[in-house]
């Protein structure tokens, strides 16, 4: 009798695991195809006239690989390390019920926006950057503690030259040879990947808050939601 109760609990166990992977890769798969609605471009130019149609197209793909990393992280914090993509995701939001319904597919909930963020002296900041690099890393095969580039959210800024935006380089001792280069402008998306390991989801360690299970299967984001330090906001 124990022993049927034991195995009935634990393929109850397995089918839940396997129905969160799934509802995390049907997420992820919304994410990836879901259409912007019309006219954020066109928004987003009037801040970026010098923005082509088809570097708006780049912007709106480096917004999904930010919104795939926030899902893969199982809802944590996560900073928006573009400030090219930040406007974009701010324009989006302005479409209120259409913005709603997105995160409402996307993450089971909404996703709140607080400013673009470099990493700096606040450890919520920090975290979050890490942890966008890591999965933005992964969503490009690219390793995320000896980066040989950066991934397209960190590298677009200084692809298409804006002028506010933040700079990054994949490999820190150049700059590091270089005194004119040391001043705040320009960020080591090499750093990024200098954390300790915990064996979580986004394999670094949250110093933010524990983990707890929702319903569907992300972890608590925890923190302080009214602010999350300046950086993109994990949800709260």
């Amino acid at each position: 009798m124990i022993a049927a109760i034991g195995a009935l609990l634990l393929f109850a166990t397995i089918l839940v695991v396997l129905w969160r992977r799934l509802r995390v890769r049907q997420r992820e798969s919304y994410i990836r195809e879901f259409e912007l609605p019309r006219g954020l471009f066109e928004k987003l130019r009037k801040h970026r006239p010098e923005l082509t149609m088809k570097e708006c197209q780049l912007v709106a793909q480096s917004l999904r690989q930010f919104f795939l990393a926030y899902l893969k992280s199982g809802r944590k914090h996560v900073s928006m390390p573009s400030q090219v993509t930040d406007e974009l995701w701010h324009e989006f939001i302005l479409y209120t019920r259409a913005y709603q319904a997105f995160c409402r597919t996307a993450f089971g909930g909404f996703f709140h926006h607080t400013p673009a963020i470099a990493l700096g002296n606040n450890q919520n900041a920090n975290s979050g950057l890490r942890r966008c690099f890591w999965h933005t890393c992964r969503e490009e095969n690219i390793n995320p503690r000896r980066p040989a580039r950066l991934p397209l959210l960190f590298a677009l800024d200084a692809k298409l030259n804006v002028p506010d935006g933040f700079r990054y380089v994949a490999d820190c001792s150049s700059i590091r040879r270089d005194r004119n280069n040391l001043n705040g402008t320009t960020y080591c998306g090499g750093d990024f990947g200098n954390a300790s390991i915990d064996g979580s989801t986004d394999g670094f360690a949250d110093t933010t808050s524990s983990a707890q299970a929702n319903t569907d299967g992300f972890a608590d984001p925890g923190g302080d939601s009214s602010g999350c330090g300046g950086g993109g906001c994990g949800g709260d």
